[in-house]
């Protein structure tokens, strides 16, 4: 069963991967950065952390594909 906490990261892990690859990989670097995003405005530093960790998992599957170009 899962937590409510990890429930309320998945919501938001469902919302980030609904804008496209190009779209996740700019919004893990800004997370990255110490932005924060709408999807991620009432979460806790635990729940962000935790966001932050599987969107980068999840687009560990896809390699390079949809890279962002370097600054």
């Amino acid at each position: 069963m899962q937590t409510h906490e990890q429930c309320r990261v998945d919501a938001r892990i469902e919302a980030v991967c609904t804008k496209g690859c190009n779209q996740v990989r700019q919004d893990i670097a800004a997370l990255e950065a110490g932005v924060q995003l709408p999807e991620t405005r009432d979460l806790s530093e635990e729940e962000c952390r935790t966001l932050l960790r599987e969107l980068k998992q999840i687009m560990a599957v896809y390699g390079d594909a949809c890279r962002l170009p370097p600054p």
